[in-house]
């Protein structure tokens, strides 16, 4: 045997030895009071770590805390396995190992996040100014997959794609459309085929109008895969950018990520972050709070992937990505058996032994779901592919992939079973308040040492990983609206793995009016069951005192879960949104010039290619209509542009006067500086990231959810007291007349 040979035995002899120590140590049995010493001190050493252990402080300390965190846990489940699921009868027995299941998923996802962001990795700024002087430079071909996507959308991210900063002979634009191919053209529907010809004429015209080159297809085969795939026949170009449809690039994007590419031959990916600029449904409708909270995303593409680049296990995420053409031949293209087909094509590549790159820094501007309804739809195509990649690819015995690898991607997947633990978690209090099932056998005493530590540690833990990127109450609230519907979807998945096919998530939505989400009635039934636990709850506090302690413990329980169900009824108000091209928030600096006036300095307020708002100090002699021009700096073209404009509303202000501004370009050059005036620099897009990326304490955090859930509720309870009395109004005047025979019918 060869010393390497034998340090790698050792090597797993002692890892083995470890392990095994710990599982023993995390099971040896204590009485309560003790094991509330116990915890109480390895809380504190917590507590004393991790104002140290942040994510620049020495690796081992920020282990340390992790370990202790999961000594913790492991401890409590041994607990619950042991002592707490014994002396019930058969019925009660399978509640009680549901609820025991949910806790091992939650624990086992908990520790495999542990795992997988012990270490983010932080890589250096890279440019194609830091490779080699005359490093030959690789050919390009960005390919923008579309579907449905209206043409106003697409021709912002082609007019951007254009102007990204490379040598122009080396990048080619391609519109991938899949909705003007010859299947659509020649379908049987008339109404269908009338409007593929029309799409297809009109995007071929705004294709030849910008010089992008137009690929179509012969049928919608594979949806987004085979339509890449198609394309990838078609060009030639060494790399493959991928952008989707309302995904913006930043004139930076090919300088920031090409370079890795170059660096090394066995780079296949080189993924960036999916930066939004609209709050999602649930944010808009209820947090508001887009501009100091962080996204829903930030959590995944600020850390996670951070993490799993560490562990060489970062994916491809279905846009804003360059992949090396030769590695997608190498595995037929863009995989397709799942529909989540970005996760799938690196995981074969990565099991080949290539590897991905993570560069964490917003190089696009994407569109978050305008309505409930399409986020769910985006969240439940997601849940559905992961399942299928678990089901059909097995990553956790995939050929190629190193022990980590498995690990990173395992915990990826496996967070997509949410929905049953979530649901377990929600209906578990209801056994025992309702029916009276004690499905969690402990004293209050044993809650105390054993539960109350764990959860406590669960948090801290949570909080030292992902402090800045996920606000404590706010992720239960995306999980709980999303689990209703992703439970049904992955469901399907267990039963057939193949029958999922790809939904095209709706973007651009404008939405002209208030309205109650259709997706409601679950929630309403939560809601109902909510209070019903409690009716049962307090009349079990009055009639059997002996167990007085436990159904306050569940009470508490059930409160939360009802906190969050009402916060969820919140989110369902969809608030009126006529704007299609959403506004982002700036901090500079401009010059508004009245056509036949004099200038007046201004700061820009927010920003889109379409118009902005203004910020004039004093009173303005303009008015709705007036032509003007507005003059500013562009980082991202390093020259000042003149943007011919038009005034369209004015409004005084304690501050001054705010003017909403209207863009009029004249020409093609002022529309192209438009959009690379709003959505170039991405220096822009990294402070408005950094500046919401804060930490939010629990009680903080519950403030802001107890302060904001009220108002959204009773907006929804005015909704639905107005539309039923709008539906007796129009009842048939034959029925009303039926009620007061004083009433007439004219035919006039």
């Amino acid at each position: 045997m060869t010393a390497f040979a034998w340090d790698k035995v050792c090597t797993r002899l002692a890892w083995g030895a470890g392990l095994t120590l710990f599982a023993v140590v995390t099971a040896v049995p204590l009485e309560s009071s003790a094991q509330l010493v116990l915890a109480l001190i390895l809380l504190t050493a917590m507590w004393a770590l991790t104002h140290s252990a942040g994510e620049t402080a020495s690796r081992w300390l920020r282990i340390l805390v992790l370990l202790i965190g999961a000594y913790l846990s492991l401890r409590y489940l041994a607990w619950r396995g042991i002592y707490t699921l014994s002396g019930m009868e058969w019925a009660v027995w399978a509640l009680a190992l549901a609820l025991y299941g949910a806790e091992i998923y939650s624990t086992a996802i908990h520790l495999l996040g542990c795992m997988v962001n012990v270490a983010p990795l932080r890589r250096p700024a890279l440019t194609l100014a830091d490779l080699p002087p005359e490093t030959p430079l690789p050919t390009v071909d960005v390919m923008v997959p579309s579907y449905n996507e209206d043409p106003s959308l697409l021709e912002i991210t082609l007019r951007a794609t254009l102007q990204m900063r490379y040598p122009k002979e080396k990048f080619t634009v391609h519109l991938l459309d899949d909705g003007g191919t010859d299947e659509k053209v020649c379908a049987d529907d008339p109404r269908v085929s009338a409007a593929a010809k029309e799409r297809r004429r009109t995007l071929r015209a705004l294709c030849r109008r910008l010089g992008v080159r137009y690929i179509t297809r012969p049928r919608n085969e594979s949806a987004k895969a085979g339509n890449i795939n198609h394309a990838l026949g078609r060009t030639d170009g060494e790399l493959v950018v991928v952008l989707d449809a309302d995904h913006v690039p930043t004139v930076d994007f090919l300088d920031r990520t090409v370079p890795w590419m170059v660096r090394d031959q066995r780079v296949f990916l080189v993924q960036t972050p999916h930066f939004m600029i609209n709050p999602d449904p649930i944010d808009r409708n209820l947090l508001r709070s887009f501009r100091r909270m962080p996204s829903e995303g930030d959590m995944f593409f600020q850390t996670i992937q951070r993490g799993l680049d560490f562990w060489s296990a970062s994916f491809f995420c279905g846009s804003a990505a360059v992949l090396r053409r030769t590695c997608l031949e190498e595995v037929g293209g863009v995989r397709g058996d799942s529909i989540t087909e970005d996760a799938e094509t690196s995981l074969e590549l990565h099991g080949r032994g290539y590897r991905s790159v993570y560069v964490n820094h917003p190089l696009v501007a994407g569109l978050a779901p305008e309505t409930f309804n399409a986020f769910v739809t985006q969240r439940m195509r997601w849940a559905q592919g992961m399942i299928q990649i678990l089901l059909l690819k097995k990553p956790y015995r995939a050929p190629g992939l190193r022990w980590h690898q498995r690990l990173g991607y395992m915990s990826t997947i496996l967070f997509w079973l949410f929905p049953f633990a979530r649901t377990v978690f929600l209906l578990a209090p209801l056994a025992y308040l309702v029916f009276g099932a004690h499905i969690y056998n402990a004293s209050l005493a044993q809650i105390a040492a054993y539960t109350i530590p764990h959860l406590i540690a669960t948090y801290m833990i949570s909080s030292l990983l992902f402090g800045r990127t996920r606000w404590p109450l706010v992720s239960e609230l995306y999980e709980l609206m999303q689990s209703i519907f992703s439970l049904i979807a992955i469901t399907k998945v267990f039963v057939n793995p193949r029958r999922p096919s790809f939904v095209v998530t709706p973007k651009g939505d404008t939405l002209d009016r208030d309205f109650v989400s259709p997706l409601y009635k679950p929630f309403y039934l939560l809601f109902g069951l909510m209070l019903l636990g409690f009716a049962f709850g307090f009349y079990r506090l009055a009639d059997e005192p002996l167990t007085r302690e436990l159904t306050i413990v569940v009470l508490a329980w059930n409160l939360f879960n009802f906190i969050t169900v009402v916060a969820a009824l919140g989110a369902l108000y969809e608030r009126r949104q006529k704007r299609a091209s959403p506004r982002i928030p700036v901090n500079e600096t401009g010059h508004l010039a009245p056509a036949g006036g004099d200038g007046l300095d201004c700061e820009i307020a927010d920003l889109s290619s379409m118009g902005c708002r203004l910020v004039v100090k004093g009173a303005v002699s303009l008015s709705p209509g007036d032509p003007a021009e507005l003059r500013a700096e562009a980082p991202a073209l390093g020259r000042p542009i003149h943007l011919p404009a038009e005034v369209r509303a004015i409004a005084p202000r304690p501050y001054g006067t705010e003017l909403g501004i209207r863009f009029t370009p004249r020409t093609e050059a002022h529309r192209d500086d438009a959009v690379a005036f709003a959505y170039g620099d991405s220096r822009r897009w990294d402070f408005f990231q950094r500046r919401r990326l804060r930490p939010m304490p629990f009680g903080r955090a519950a403030r802001l959810v107890l302060g904001l859930i009220w108002h959204p509720v009773l907006l929804m309870v005015r909704f639905h007291i107005a539309k039923a009395r709008s539906l007796r109004g129009a009842r048939p005047v034959q029925e009303r007349m039926k009620e007061s025979p004083h009433v007439s019918i004219s035919r006039g």
